[in-house]
């Protein structure tokens, strides 16, 4: 998140309505739209690298690859695995 100087974006009237809430001292946040947000993982892949690997688990899982096997290959507790396995996708 970037520092970002109120009196360089916003309208001096806007500004003034803020400054009744906000004495200079502050900090405030502006969050996106609802609509804009991203989800988790969105950004750096980190989602879509998880949605592959728990994939491929559940794929290895069918063919009758052992969770036991599994959680040795994919470094998860067999408790993840589970979860990964059970769970309806």
């Amino acid at each position: 998140m970037k520092y970002i100087n109120a009196d360089e974006i916003f309208p001096a009237e806007l500004l003034k309505e803020i400054q009744k809430y906000v004495h200079g001292g502050g900090i405030v946040y502006v969050p996106k739209p609802k609509g804009l947000r991203k989800k988790w993982g969105e950004n750096t892949g980190s989602r879509t690298y998880l949605n592959h690997r728990n994939d491929k688990i559940r794929q290895q899982f069918s063919y009758g690859v052992t969770m036991n096997q599994l959680s040795d290959q994919f470094f998860l507790s067999i408790d993840s695995i589970k979860k990964i396995v059970y769970s309806k996708k």
